[in-house]
This record gives structure tokens, sequence and C-alpha cells, in this order.
């Protein structure tokens, strides 16, 4: 009997699978949630003083900083986690949202992340069933996870991801997975070049620049994997979930008003429901015509 045939025929294996990966990916995604742009502002500081020709300063910074080293410490109090303080969600609980060092706050963010990424990983196992599609799509929304989050802190939507997404989307499209090859990669070039025209019309009537670079790469990815038909409604909802995250950030959060709201979180979000929901959200607008 294959991996296939004993997945497929016993769904609590396959799911209980899909939960424990999603939860270890998730706590693996916290970490490239934090450290990633850290990384990035490091790179860019030391290319800055190579350019100005500027003596290097440490600050008390590791000379080494990857997603693997330094070990993962609390940032209060600097106590090393040790591996039963690792297990996703479930140490939280066990610690009580706290340190046991320090007894400093553990922020919620960290087992919300580790949830969301099982829950998100069991929807697309449940859409796609035991197949080589669920593999891809798992990787594709596990990415988004962490472009989402990244955005939502940074305003930063990191070119290490976007790029190897987009060209993930084209070269697996290659084999019909999603969409044919000609459709993925119109779909790459109309996805960045629409959303950097309206940046360019924007920036022309009011003289600000009213997103960033990253939005067109992740546009993008998007249209890569799921080809430019699809990018008129992921355009749309991400209009709908912005709307919807932003009244609520305002509303219960107490978000001000003038504070901006990156937009790659909404594209995110919407590009992940079309990949699941897309085709029945168009045969809903179009059946009843």
């Amino acid at each position: 009997m294959t991996f296939i045939e004993f997945f497929s025929s016993t769904p609590w294996a396959f799911y209980g699978l899909v939960i424990f990966t999603g939860l270890a990916v998730g706590s693996f995604l916290n970490v490239v949630i934090y450290r990633l742009p850290i990384m990035m502002e490091r790179d860019w500081r030391e290319q800055c003083h190579e350019f100005l020709e500027l003596e290097q300063t440490q600050e008390n910074e590791p000379q080494h900083f990857s997603l693997a080293f330094p070990a993962s410490a609390c940032p209060h109090c600097g106590h090393k986690i040790r591996f039963w303080e690792n297990i996703p969600v479930i140490s939280y609980l066990l610690l009580k949202g706290r340190c046991s060092g320090c007894k400093q706050g553990i922020s919620p963010e960290y087992p919300l992340v580790e949830a969301a990424t099982a829950a998100v990983s069991v929807v697309v196992a449940m859409h796609f069933g035991v197949s080589l599609q669920m593999l891809l799509a798992l990787v594709f929304s596990w990415s988004l996870i962490a472009l989402t989050m990244i955005d939502f802190h940074k305003q930063l939507l990191p070119d290490s991801i976007t790029y190897p997404l987009l060209w993930l989307g084209i070269l697996v499209n290659m084999f019909n997975q999603y969409t044919d090859l000609e459709t993925s990669v119109i779909g790459a070039m109309a996805g960045y070049l629409s959303l950097w025209c309206v940046y360019q019309l924007f920036k022309l009537v009011t003289g600000k620049e009213g997103m960033g670079f990253g939005d067109f790469k992740l546009l993008a990815a998007l249209g890569a994997w799921m080809g430019w038909q699809m990018l008129p409604l992921i355009i749309l909802l991400s209009s709908v979930v912005g709307a919807v995250i932003g009244i609520g950030l305002i509303v219960l959060a107490g978000r001000e008003r003038s504070k901006a709201i990156p937009f790659g979180p909404y594209l995110a979000i919407a590009g992940w429901i079309a990949l699941i929901w897309g085709d029945q959200i168009t045969r809903m607008w179009t059946g009843p015509f």
C-alpha cells in the first residue's frame, strides 16, 4: 500500500498529519515573521555602511543572525527557550502565556499564528485531498501567512518570499496544476502591471505613493498561480477584506484612522480565498446570467 492509498483510506491519519505539520510549520513561521525583517534591516545597514565607506558598528548585535541562529530566547530576560517550552500552542497554554524565567507576558500572536496555520492547512487538505496539488497549495498558503504578518507589522513584503512564490507558480503551471502555462505567465504580467499603473496614476494625481512595489510582486505571484482570469476577483475580494478588517481595527482595536494600513495582507487573504473558493464564487456571479 502506497502512502497515497494509506492516507486516502484513513482520513484520521491524514488530517492528523496535516494538523501536526501545520502546527510545526506555524511555529517556524513565527521565527520567519520575527527574524526575516531584522535580517533584511541588518543587510541594508551593512550595504549603506559599505556604500558610504563608514565604519561598521555592531551595537551588541550577534555577528551571525539567521533563521536558525541564535537560539530562540525571551526578548525581556534572555532566557533560552527549551524544547518543551516551544511546543506549538500547548506550551503557551502550559506556561499561561508567560516566560518561565521572568514571568513577562508572551504575545498571543505566536499561538494564534500556529493555530491559524494548522486551520488553513486543514482547509487546503479538505479541498484538494491527498494530491500534489494539496502539497503545492500548502506551500502557497504558508508563504501567504508569513507575508501577511510581516507586512502587517513592518510594511514589508520580502523579495525572498514573493519572488520564489512567483517563479514557483509559473513552474507548477508548466504541468497544468492550477491553470495552463500561458494563462499563468499572462497572470504574472497582468498582476504586476495592473497595480503598477494604479500606483503611477495615484502618484501623478496626489504626489504620494499609495502602495509599495512589494504589492505588485505579490499580485504577480497570485496571477502566476491562478491565471489572469482570477485577478479581478482577487482585487475585488482584497477590497472587501480590507474594508472589513480596517473597520474592525478602528472600531474594536481603536486603531487611528489616519494610520496607514498595508495592502499586502488583504491581497494575500484574497488570493488564498480565490485559490480555494474562486471557481465557486465566480460561478455564483455568472450562473444566473
